[in-house]
């Protein structure tokens, strides 16, 4: 990346549309393995270290995101296009939700991982209490919930972008 008038770049092309591609790309693939790990236990042993990695780029991505995209505001705001003030309040909103749906997906792993050692004890001795299986089924709704609001919040901050965009474009 290269500082040239205090906007970064890549390539010489505005860094923010680039790195808005990272969030809108990992976090929604992040969200749908985390579903897919919640609804099938059995894969957790497998992709839960993926899925992690996973989500750990895509929740990183927004702040990467979110600055280009501060730095980039700074070099239109004068263009007085209101659309472009809507898309970095929406912008600003995402982080708060990337944030809590990387937060459950770590509970999800962790639940998931004691909940596999009480099933396991469980097969010995059905007197062992089913504390972690119920933690991770609650776990489980949450990391649907918080991930299907994670992807609805990029599709609004995404939309609002490409909106302020193309009104831009057609008006020039």
């Amino acid at each position: 990346m290269a500082l040239a008038d205090d906007l970064v770049t890549i390539f010489g092309l505005p860094a923010h549309p680039l790195l808005v591609h990272a969030v809108v790309v990992l976090l929604p693939m992040a969200a749908v393995g985390a579903a897919a790990l919640a609804a099938v236990p059995r894969w957790r042993q497998r992709y839960a270290w993926p899925l992690l990695g996973l989500t750990l780029l895509g929740v990183g991505s927004v702040p990467l995101a979110q600055w280009a995209g501060e730095q980039l505001y700074a070099k239109m705001e004068s263009l007085g296009n209101p659309l472009i003030q809507r898309h970095a309040d929406l912008g600003n909103d995402l982080l708060p939700f990337a944030l809590g749906f990387g937060v459950v997906v770590v509970a999800l792993v962790v639940a998931g991982r004691l909940a596999d050692r009480e099933r396991a004890a469980a097969a010995d001795d059905p007197a062992v209490p089913r504390t972690w299986r119920r933690i991770s089924a609650v776990v489980a709704v949450l990391v649907v919930a918080a991930g299907a609001a994670a992807i609805v919040q990029t599709v609004r901050v995404g939309h609002s972008g490409s909106t302020a965009v193309y009104d831009f474009v057609t008006t020039i």
